[in-house]
């Protein structure tokens, strides 16, 4: 009975060291790891994508991105074609616009040919306007001027233009300057004017 007790210790003692190391080191190590891993979710780092990143676990999740790929490469697909369809729009709006600048710019040279038969006509009016904005500029000049020195100016010039300042100036203005000048010559004006007017 003794060899019987001897053998059942032995077993005991080689389950012993067994169980030992299993309760001592494997089921800390195990709580230790699920305690780091609760830990780190709770702290926002994805441990399953960082372990699989690292250990190069394959999983389901790489099947659903590749199916995932083949539907981007589809929305890709269309999405190109719905591009080339505007693509041609906008070629067509492109087509149109310069149709319409063609046009536009055969009615400039159409109204520039017009303009030219005008402008050979209406040049003598514009040489005439020229010449009354001139005298104008002039005649604001002898309204701030002195009656004596805008009578010993007006009786040098000749008398066709000195009348056309005349006309242009003032009645007070044309009085003050005809008094300060040479009484032949003031006459002569003042007949001129007086034609002018009728």
């Amino acid at each position: 009975m003794a060899g019987q007790t001897n053998g059942s210790n032995q077993v005991k003692d080689k389950r012993n060291p067994i169980i030992g190391f299993l309760f001592a080191i494997i089921i800390p190590i195990i709580i230790a790891a699920i305690l780091i891993i609760v830990i780190l979710e709770i702290a926002g780092v994805d441990v399953m994508d960082w372990t699989k990143e690292k250990v190069g676990i394959i999983s389901v999740t790489e099947t659903d991105s590749t199916e995932k790929e083949g539907k981007t490469a589809d929305n890709i697909q269309s999405a190109i074609e719905e591009k080339d369809t505007e693509i041609e729009i906008l070629n067509q709006d492109i087509r149109i616009l310069e149709a319409t600048i063609d046009e536009l710019e055969q009615e400039i040279v159409k109204f520039e040919n017009n303009q030219e038969g005008v402008s050979s006509t209406a040049s003598e009016g514009d040489t005439v306007q020229q010449t009354d904005d001139s005298i104008a500029v002039v005649a604001n000049a002898y309204k701030e001027m002195d009656g004596e020195q805008s009578a010993a100016i007006l009786e040098s010039l000749d008398r066709e233009t000195a009348v056309n300042i005349l006309l242009a100036v003032s009645n007070k203005v044309r009085g003050s300057i005809l008094q300060e000048m040479d009484t032949q010559i003031a006459a002569e004006l003042t007949q001129l004017l007086l034609e002018t007017e009728n």
